[in-house]
């Protein structure tokens, strides 16, 4: 016997929360967090504010959700079967997460802010940050259980070192970052990490 929704409750409309999502994205890059609002979201999105009060409490929340949701999806983590396959395609994820058009526009805004409101800054490493570096930090186990790395291995510190470069190359230098950098970082990163040629599949 199939359930029905009870009389008065909400039903989120899936393309409802997607034009949303675009719109707040759309404001993000065009505004900057500081001038984002419920307004400007709900008319972008061609919604009453009532939908988006809905789904989200305030703005922060709002951005915040659509922020980490569209972060963690492009940082995928690929298991190659070796480490250097693996931390090769991870550094190509943060260069491409880190050079989208819209993307390009929100990060450094964002930092900015961040820098302003220390609040803000606690949330985007809780909902955003760390979601993605617990992500990223399985290609690191999994490279000390093939005996690519060494086992007191510190993956915080190599978690550092796979955004910090490519970051640093990005959006402060404003170079490119292209096939072949990635692939002399990469080298550059199990050199430091001390790893090791692994046996398994390549």
């Amino acid at each position: 016997m199939s359930r029905r929704t009870p009389t008065g409750a909400a039903v989120l409309q899936p393309q409802v929360t997607e034009a949303i999502t675009e719109a707040v994205l759309d404001e993000l890059a065009e505004h900057g967090y500081a001038r984002l609002s419920m307004e400007g979201v709900a008319k972008r999105a061609g919604v009453g504010k009532s939908a988006l009060y809905r789904r989200w409490k305030s703005k922060q929340e709002m951005a915040m959700a659509v922020i980490r949701d569209y972060s963690i999806a492009m940082i995928k983590v690929s298991d190659t079967g070796t480490l250097r396959g693996d931390l090769r395609a991870s550094l190509e994820a943060v260069a491409r997460w880190l050079t989208h058009p819209r993307f390009a526009s929100i990060l450094p805004d964002l930092v900015a802010e961040m820098a302003r409101n220390p609040e803000l800054g606690e949330v985007v490493g809780l909902l955003v940050g760390e979601p993605k570096r617990e992500r990223t930090a399985e290609i690191f186990r999994r490279a000390i259980a093939r005996g690519e790395l060494p086992e007191d291995t510190d993956i915080e510190l190599a978690l550092d070192l796979i955004a910090a470069p490519v970051y640093w190359r990005l959006a402060v230098r404003a170079a490119e970052a292209g096939p072949s950098y990635l692939d002399d970082l990469t080298d550059t990163l199990l050199r430091a990490l001390r790893a090791t040629p692994s046996e398994g599949r390549g």
